[in-house]
């Protein structure tokens, strides 16, 4: 398959890459996590149910031509969790979403990658409008969102909890079209 975006890109500490089924022994940290889960999938996973959504993670690449990228260190290559864009069947708009493996928050490392894929987005899909879908109480995720540029757009009811639109800056806002990134 052709996709809409370039499989990998490069930030200055990062690498990110197309989320493969490789990927899921490490993913599995976030998703096994109680607390990482907590906004996420509502509760930690087992093994089986972790290795079905890194290949829902996989089969959105394969719907969509884009999707979440597994994000790795540049020095070592460690995984480190998943950001890229999301729009699942009941999302009311595509995403950046951001998932850090337990141990790496806190580093600069979900807005390097944040703002590498929003530029990603800008040059490759600039008629997306994009946004972070982020429940009420996910203090962290709402600093991140606001930390990158985002604002916030509205509250509303998504999977029976209480949700926030955060907005993130078009490339027409912008004017950016240009990657920044080394884009693989």
């Amino acid at each position: 398959m052709t996709y809409k975006i370039p499989s990998s890109l490069s930030t200055e500490r990062l690498v990110l890459e197309k989320t493969t089924i490789d990927d899921w022994s490490a993913l599995h940290q976030f998703y096994q996590d109680e607390e990482s889960t907590r906004y996420t999938t509502g509760r930690p996973l087992t093994e089986g149910e972790s290795w079905r959504i890194v290949a829902a993670l996989i089969g959105h690449w394969e719907i969509h031509g884009y999707g979440p990228y597994t994000v790795k260190l540049k020095d070592s290559g460690t995984i480190i969790g998943l950001v890229g864009l999301w729009y699942p069947g009941d999302w009311p708009e595509p995403e950046i979403m951001w998932s850090l493996i337990p141990g790496f928050s806190g580093q600069g490392y979900a807005s390097e990658a944040a703002l590498g894929v929003r530029a990603l987005a800008a040059t490759y899909l600039p008629e997306l409008h994009l946004i972070s879908l982020i429940f009420e109480q996910n203090q962290a995720s709402r600093k991140l969102a606001l930390a990158v540029g985002a604002t916030l757009e509205r509250k509303f009811v998504f999977r029976d909890k209480e949700a926030l639109i955060y907005r993130h800056p078009s490339a027409l806002n912008t004017g950016q079209h240009d990657t920044g990134q080394n884009a693989d």
